[in-house]
């Protein structure tokens, strides 16, 4: 199994700015210092990412909303996305404010637990805000999509809760990822679009943050899936992926239960006709897609709801994303054996390719 879990607090990298110890952990041992980092600034990448999901079930409606705050060195995206996840009549938008090389002039922190971020200017203010036991996101979002304006106010809790921490090297000297994912939080707010109000309940609605650094080598295709629900009166989450770097000591691959982490293996996801890795056009994103792990313990059925594209090509930098939505049927296995079922839960998951 690949899972060196790293149990004490540590420099991320060497005086070389290579991983000092691949592995991953519980919480944010790993001390990331920008300053630390021997790659240029150009190839620097930092990301503070969330997903706020509501999951109406057969008889309501669904929706979500995803906020990205982001330094990608040569270039920043900072971006907003609503989700209507009904089966019926989905639809999405996203727009994004793109930023000619921030190169740490966004300021983000060193670590999640100093998780205020702003952004501002004429069409957008995104602003994180974190306290001991919360994470707030505010947004005004001007000319989002037909000329009118959206807005968000919404509080994720974060009590006392292990999280999916993991830091991977590139097989290239002065490159890793390094990354951390909480699932799991509950949330409450609303959203408000077009007249329309999109509110969150903590008693079913629950937040992700994926925070990310790292210098990443040029061009990554890569997989990753992440879900959250209430189960029998139990917070259940999960996240599954690869493509981010050498996973030879540890995946990232864990099953969230009660605010603690079940370490899984090695994760397939499959799209029907997906055949080489970085070929984007070719899978039918809206088949049904299986998951399974290398022991059995999260064996799943995914059925899409929704295909959130996006493609950008400005030659040097590349993006294509197919992030889908949909429902999970399936079963999932924690540490002690007890199995957990889950039937048409709504969660995402993504393949993208970037050359950046």
């Amino acid at each position: 199994m690949r899972s060196h879990e790293i149990t004490k607090k540590q420099p991320l990298l060497n005086e070389n700015g290579d991983l000092l110890q691949p592995g991953w952990a519980r919480s944010q041992l790993f001390e990331y210092h920008r300053v630390d980092i021997k790659a240029p600034k150009f190839r620097i990448k930092e990301w503070d990412y969330y997903m706020v999901l509501h999951d109406g079930g057969d008889e309501g409606d669904s929706y979500g909303v995803a906020f990205t705050l982001s330094d990608d060195g040569y270039v920043g995206l900072q971006s907003v996305s609503l989700l209507l996840l009904n089966k019926e009549n989905p639809w999405e938008h996203t727009e994004t404010v793109l930023n000619v090389f921030p190169m740490g002039k966004l300021h983000l922190p060193e670590t999640s637990d100093e998780g205020d971020c702003h952004y501002e200017d004429q069409r957008l203010k995104l602003h994180y805000k974190k306290t001991d036991s919360t994470r707030e996101i505010s947004c005004v979002f001007h000319d989002f999509y037909d000329g009118k304006t959206l807005t968000a106010d919404l509080v994720l809790e974060q009590p006392k809760m292990e999280s999916m921490v993991i830091a991977t090297p590139w097989d290239k000297p002065k490159h890793f990822y390094y990354n951390q994912k909480i699932n799991t939080m509950k949330a409450q707010g609303r959203v408000e679009f077009d007249g329309k109000s999109y509110e969150f309940s903590p008693q079913q609605d629950y937040g992700t943050l994926d925070w990310g650094r790292g210098v990443w080598t040029y061009d990554n295709t890569w997989y990753w899936g992440s879900g959250n629900a209430n189960v029998l009166g139990h917070d259940f989450g999960f996240n599954i992926g690869f493509g981010f770097g050498n996973t030879s000591k540890a995946t990232e691959n864990v099953i969230f239960y009660d605010k603690r982490i079940h370490k899984l293996d090695d994760v397939s996801i499959e799209i029907p006709n997906d055949i080489d890795l970085c070929d984007m056009d070719s899978p039918r994103y809206m088949d049904v897609w299986k998951i399974s792990e290398s022991h059995h313990r999260f064996e799943m059925t995914f059925v899409p709801i929704l295909d959130r594209f996006a493609k950008m090509d400005f030659k040097l930098i590349v993006s294509d994303q197919h992030q889908v939505f949909g429902r999970m049927t399936g079963f999932a296995i924690l540490d002690d054996g007890s199995r957990i079922e889950l039937k048409d839960r709504l969660c995402f998951i993504e393949k993208v390719h970037n050359k950046y």
